[in-house]
C-alpha cells in the first residue's frame, strides 16, 4: 500500500491544500487546522453551522496566509503568534489563541454573512489528546476535531460509492476531509480497522511511525458537497449507518498519532507497512 494523497486544512472546516510531501510535526501536518473561526464568544465554527466554510480555500507561503472564495478578491497577509490573544473553545478543549486581526476577520464575515474572527493556535498551547488514547507523554493536536492525522483509503471509499443509492455517488475522497490517503487493498477495505501500529515511508528519508489509536466517529460534514457548500441531505452517512456503525457512532477512517520523534516528511508515494 502507498499514500496517494496528502492534504493540510490551515483553517478548519475550511479547503484543504493537496501536497506532494508534507512536513509534519507533533501537531500534524504542517499548519494543519492551525487555525479556526470562532464567533463573539470564541466559540469555534464549522461547516456544520455554516457549510459556505467549505469554499474557503486557505493556502500558506512561509508566514503568509492567502484567502480565495467565490466573488470575492484575493486577500493576502502574514499570520503569526503575536496580537490579541484570549481564550477558545473548539469540542471541550478550552485552548489559548491568537486573533489575526481585522483584515482576515472582516473578510471572512463579509463571505460567510456572519460575525467571525479568525485565530491560531498560539505556540506556546499544548491541547493534550484524549487521555483514553495517548500513546505517549506530550500527544496534542491543534484544532482538529481529536487528533493530528486522519488516515482515509480509496479503497473504503470505493466500497462505499457501491453501497450508496443510485443517483448519489460516486462521492469524492473530500467529502471525508483526510490527511492522508492510502491507495488500499480493494478486497479488504476496511483492514485498517485492525492496525495499531504502522510505518510510513523510509525512516532515513523522513518516514515516521504511527500509532492507529481509534476510528473516525463522523459528523454532517460528509453530508456536505465541498465544492458548492451545500448540504446533500443523509448521505453518505444513512448508507454508512447500514455496516460501520459502532456504539451510535458512524466510522470512516482512522485517527493517528505520530510516535516517537513525531516530525518528519511524508510524500506521495511512500509506502505503508504495518507494524502490529
Amino acid at each position: 500500500m502507498k499514500i496517494t494523497d496528502l492534504i493540510t486544512y490551515p483553517i478548519k472546516s475550511c479547503k484543504g491544500t493537496h501536497l506532494t510531501h508534507a512536513p509534519c510535526n507533533v501537531r500534524g501536518i504542517e499548519h494543519d487546522r492551525s487555525m479556526m473561526l470562532v464567533d463573539g464568544d470564541g466559540k469555534f465554527l464549522t461547516q456544520r453551522v455554516l457549510p459556505r466554510m467549505a469554499l474557503i480555500a486557505p493556502t500558506m507561503f512561509e508566514d503568509t496566509l492567502t484567502l480565495t472564495a467565490p466573488g470575492m478578491q484575493p486577500l493576502s497577509a502574514e499570520v503569526g503568534d503575536r496580537g490579541q490573544t484570549y481564550k477558545v473553545v473548539v469540542w471541550r478543549s478550552t485552548c489559548e489563541a491568537v486573533d489575526q486581526g481585522d483584515l482576515f476577520g472582516q473578510w471572512l464575515s463579509d463571505f460567510l454573512d456572519a460575525k467571525v474572527r479568525l485565530v491560531r493556535m498560539s505556540d506556546g498551547h499544548v491541547r493534550a489528546v484524549n487521555p483514553l488514547f495517548a500513546r505517549q507523554a506530550g500527544d496534542q493536536v491543534g484544532f482538529a476535531d481529536g487528533y493530528p492525522y486522519l488516515l482515509a483509503s480509496e479503497a473504503a471509499l470505493a466500497d462505499l460509492n457501491l453501497r450508496l443509492p443510485a443517483g448519489v455517488g460516486p462521492l469524492p475522497m473530500d467529502r471525508f476531509r483526510p490527511n492522508i490517503v492510502i491507495d488500499g487493498d480493494p478486497d479488504q477495505p476496511y483492514a485498517d480497522d485492525d492496525w495499531k501500529d504502522l510505518q510510513i515511508g523510509k525512516l532515513e528519508s523522513g518516514g515516521m511511525h504511527f500509532g492507529n489509536v481509534k476510528p473516525c466517529a463522523r459528523c454532517a460534514v460528509p453530508t456536505i458537497d465541498q465544492s458548492t457548500g451545500i448540504p446533500m441531505g443523509k448521505e453518505p452517512t444513512a448508507t454508512l449507518a447500514k455496516y460501520r456503525l459502532q456504539n451510535s457512532d458512524v466510522m470512516f477512517g482512522q485517527n493517528l498519532i505520530a510516535l516517537g520523534t513525531q516530525t518528519g516528511v511524508l510524500k506521495v508515494g511512500d509506502e505503508l507497512m504495518i507494524n502490529n
